[in-house]
């Protein structure tokens, strides 16, 4: 049975050495890109409780893309390259324990049809019709999608359309991975229009 990303990604960080795994950790708490992973889901945490925090911040696909970056940055060349042909190179379908799956509920992933990430395939819908902004803004702050500056400025908006429309404007244009973790905020928190916009596809 092929291995998931996930068990990929974390026996690869088992086979680390102890201080290869702190370089691992210290350069994944130093990266700039948002998402950011929090450091209380690193600092003292087993190999395991970091490849949850990798999945749960990036997702799958994202965990096994900055696995392998860290892992080439501090000179683990040899892991990245058997991490590489344990995933065969590129991801695949998620774990069941991957929140992306759990939240989905039936709605399937973040991709709409062709490829385009649904986020920017509905991008005038959801500027439109999403009214639920307060626990969103929250959320993407507490995943650190957007920073307290950000958030300030966003929430001082007069609009929901005002809001959406400064998300799209910097934030949402970071990495796929922002725009994943937004995914999977609408789910929560904009079940039915999210099914609504699938259902269009």
């Amino acid at each position: 049975m092929a291995k998931t990303i996930k068990s990929a990604v974390a026996e690869a960080l088992e086979d680390l050495k102890k201080e290869d795994f702190e370089k691992f950790c210290h350069q994944l708490l130093d990266r700039r890109q948002q998402p950011r992973v929090k450091r209380n889901k690193v600092e003292d945490k087993s190999r395991l409780q970091v490849t949850d925090a990798l999945v749960s911040t990036f997702t799958e696909e994202g965990a096994l893309t900055v696995a392998l970056e860290i892992l080439k940055q501090i000179g683990c060349s040899d892991e990245a390259k058997e991490l590489e042909e344990a995933t065969g190179g590129k991801s695949s379908k998620p774990a069941p324990t991957d929140p992306s799956s759990e939240s989905a509920g039936g709605a399937g992933g973040s991709k709409a049809a062709g490829g385009k990430h649904f986020v920017d395939k509905h991008k005038v819908q959801l500027i439109k019709r999403v009214s639920n902004i307060a626990p969103i803004l929250d959320e993407l702050q507490d995943n650190e999608v957007i920073n307290q500056e950000q958030y300030a400025r966003i929430r001082a908006l007069s609009t929901a359309q005002d809001k959406m429309r400064e998300l799209y404007s910097g934030p949402l244009q970071a990495s796929a991975a922002c725009k994943d973790i937004f995914y999977k905020i609408l789910l929560a928190n904009e079940k039915f229009l999210v099914n609504e916009l699938r259902e269009q596809d």
